[in-house]
């Protein structure tokens, strides 16, 4: 079964284009978690556009307290501030992304060879706090094995250019990427996460090509279609397409 992550940066913007309280990062996740999700995914930046480090530590009371068998994940680059913040906040898995600071979203994976200066510490930093690390890396079949020789639990499959796909030739192109790189990914010893611009629509064609997807992190499309269905439903129905 593949788990459903309900990322809340896009409701956290929303709540800061006010000096207002609403729309609730904790009230919203309740709300994903009575549904059905697995869990929970943030991305703080540095300069909290959208997740504070505020919401951070609310959401870890949230989950910790109330709903103790959800997931909590992390996202972010490997900064020593940023590493700080998740040993703090104690999540079950941190996602490394290789994010300029300026970035308005992720739009690509990690060169882990080229990084692994950076890398390496990080995740034994990590592992010594007990939490899961996973990496952010393009449809790749190469980067895999990489990753699982700087010490990664898991890979997240970048799915942008396949969710984004204008035609559906293309998009099959991309679908057969993903594929191979979770193919290897799963003849490395690792586990398989996914992300990005994945909908209802082509979030079943990545299931069926990858069928032992462990978790996939969605934000964007759940909260647009919220707007047509309402959160717990847009939940539901995103559950239904991960089985």
């Amino acid at each position: 079964m593949t788990k459903l992550s309900a990322n809340l940066n896009a409701v956290a913007m929303l709540r800061n284009r006010r000096s207002v309280p609403w729309p609730s990062v904790t009230g919203i996740a309740r709300i994903a978690l009575d549904a059905g999700a697995d869990g929970i995914t943030v991305h703080p930046r540095p300069d909290e556009r959208h997740i504070r480090r505020t919401d951070v530590f609310e959401l870890q009371k949230l989950i910790r307290g109330a709903y103790p068998g959800a997931e909590y994940n992390i996202e972010g680059y490997p900064s020593d501030d940023f590493l700080t913040l998740v040993e703090r906040a104690a999540p079950d898995q941190v996602t490394f992304v290789p994010d300029d600071p300026l970035q308005a979203t992720s739009d690509h994976g990690w060169n882990v060879e080229a990084n692994r200066a950076v890398l390496l510490p990080a995740i034994a930093r990590m592992r010594t706090a007990g939490i899961r690390v996973s990496l952010f890396i393009n449809a790749d079949a190469a980067v895999p094995q990489a990753a699982r020789d700087v010490g990664a639990d898991r890979v997240e499959l970048y799915t942008g250019p396949y969710g984004g796909a204008p035609v559906e030739e293309i998009a099959a192109a991309h679908l057969a990427a993903l594929q191979a790189a979770g193919d290897a990914a799963r003849a490395a010893g690792l586990g398989i996460n996914a992300g990005h611009d994945l909908t209802l629509a082509n979030l079943p064609p990545l299931k069926a090509a990858i069928p032992d997807l462990a978790e996939v992190s969605i934000g964007h499309a759940l909260t647009a279609d919220a707007l047509l269905y309402g959160y717990a439903e847009a939940v539901r129905k995103y559950i239904a397409a991960c089985s």
